[in-house]
């Protein structure tokens, strides 16, 4: 799966993009907290979308979706 991370994901991760297997949306969200443990207090407070869903953790994956983390954003 591709994961895309917006804002402070993308600042616990140092990256804007990158891969990460799972059969869930859970599975991908564990493997990218161990890659980066810095992730972990985002993840807790984002969303998340699949290909444009929102989605939740139990949501299976199909190869290929693109899976975006959106923490909370500030602004109006």
């Amino acid at each position: 799966m591709t994961v895309r991370y917006w804002a402070a994901a993308r600042a616990a991760t140092g990256a804007e993009t990158e891969a990460h297997a799972g059969p869930t949306l859970g599975g991908v969200l564990d493997a990218a907290v161990a890659a980066h443990p810095a992730l972990a207090s985002v993840v807790a407070s984002s969303t998340f979308l699949i290909d444009g869903h929102a989605a939740d953790r139990s949501t299976l994956l199909e190869d290929g979706s693109t899976v975006e983390v959106l923490p909370p954003f500030a602004g109006g």
